[in-house]
């Protein structure tokens, strides 16, 4: 029964876990699909949710017994991913009820992201929940969960000024390079990766007149698609190792599961630079460029975790419309939760209503039998009237049970129709 029902996020996300964790637990699009079916096939997972974006990893379920559940998702993210639990234990967190509808809501809303703000975080979710529906792992909770969090994102967007002032990874890891350089002004950028990340990252560049930009990625058509959007210049991936050579920042963000760049690509590199300095900005999740890269004389590279640092001046400005989008969080779990309270009961008041039908209807054909005489439309007038005294009847037993009250005396009294109806047993057949 729905009165039993948790629902539950487990998961890490970047102020729990280190990016060396978050990309070990990292789950590609093609993974999606194994997960899902593997933890919708638990006996203790009702319906299931996948979050997996560079800075966060969550499951976002409902289950009859909690425990198990959260044991299930440990015990599986395990075995899928081939490490021991100890290694990503400790930086999980574990909500349920409330609290787990508020961090969803705080997750689509931006709230809970390293850059409070930033837009990209609700088309993720909603992408992770079309996956969910397109293999069928959601159902009536989770649906409704999933959008009323769309609509408390879109009220924390349209009714706060936190989209004035959020930036994007992408424009973080922008901003580091200006503060690098002092100005990006005729500096030369390579990108690695022609995502949305890089997409927003070009953006900012030309924001700051970063000359020239060259743009890298495997599939060379689209990579040309967003060279030719901001007068860029596309290379073939192959080239990559060739234009280090003539840049001065690189920012990588491919989805490669290895190293796009290791050490070993560096020989002779700084040479023919002349020693020049080279910035690397590494905001893929796995990482793109090998840490190892950054002991290399004049190399300096940065990964996403350091972005940190870069977005922390204009923090304090965002998180004053922040509150204001708690309090329309706090709105939205309130609404939820009466919901899904009324949820409780509606199967008792479908029951209730089934029953009284069933009498009714029983009774009319007793009545029309002994009434021959009775004409059609004296036959309908006497339907409409039963039907109208049954609805008028069980309004107010019903608007009692929906009314918002405490869970156990909702229980009690849903307990209680269900014992004065005898709602659970087979009607006795009568003469």
């Amino acid at each position: 029964m729905v009165e039993n029902t948790h629902i539950v996020v487990v998961g890490l996300n970047h102020e729990t876990a280190p990016v060396e964790v978050r990309e070990r637990l990292a789950f590609s699009s093609e993974d999606t699909a194994k997960v899902l079916q593997a933890m919708h096939n638990s006996a203790h997972v009702d319906e299931i949710v996948l979050f997996s974006t560079c800075n966060r990893v969550e499951f976002v379920l409902t289950t009859q017994d909690m425990p198990e559940a959260v044991e299930a998702v440990k015990d599986f993210v395990a075995a899928f991913k081939e490490t021991r639990r100890h290694t990503f234990e400790q930086a999980l967190y574990v909500y349920d009820s409330d609290e787990a509808v508020r961090h969803i809501f705080r997750v689509a809303s931006s709230l809970d992201s390293m850059v409070v703000g930033e837009p990209q975080i609700l088309g993720q979710i909603k992408e992770s929940y079309l996956k969910a529906c397109n293999h069928s792992t959601c159902g009536v909770v989770l649906n409704r969960l999933m959008h009323r969090s769309f609509s408390v994102a879109k009220r924390v967007r349209t009714q706060t000024g936190i989209g004035d002032h959020a930036v994007s990874i992408s424009y973080a890891a922008v901003e580091l390079g200006r503060k690098i350089f002092g100005e990006l002004e005729g500096k030369a950028v390579l990108l690695i990766g022609a995502g949305e990340m890089a997409e927003l990252a070009v953006e900012h560049l030309v924001n700051n007149r970063a000359h020239p930009i060259f743009v890298a990625n495997r599939t060379f058509e689209r990579g040309l698609e967003l060279a030719e959007g901001f007068k860029g210049t596309a290379i073939r991936f192959e080239e990559v190792r060739d234009y280090l050579k003539q840049v001065d920042i690189v920012i990588s963000s491919t989805g490669a599961p290895k190293y796009v760049l290791v050490r070993a690509d560096f020989k002779g590199l700084m040479r023919a630079r002349k020693n020049n300095p080279l910035f690397f900005i590494d905001i893929a999740v796995p990482r793109d460029i090998d840490p190892e890269i950054n002991r290399i004389n004049n190399v300096y590279v940065y990964d996403i975790d350091d972005l940190k640092s870069a977005i922390e001046e204009n923090l304090e400005e965002r998180q004053q419309e922040a509150l204001r989008g708690e309090r329309i969080v706090d709105e939205g779990v309130i609404q939820f939760r009466r919901w899904l309270q009324c949820l409780d009961v509606v199967p008792t008041i479908v029951d209730l209503r089934d029953k009284v039908e069933e009498i009714r209807q029983r009774e009319l054909k007793k009545t029309f039998a002994s009434l021959r005489s009775v004409s059609e439309e004296g036959r309908v007038a006497i339907d409409r009237l039963t039907a109208a005294l049954v609805n008028k009847i069980l309004h107010n037993p019903t608007v009692f049970l929906k009314q918002s009250g405490h869970k156990k005396d909702k229980s009690l009294y849903v307990d209680i129709t269900r014992r004065l109806f005898n709602l659970d047993e087979q009607s006795e057949s009568e003469s």
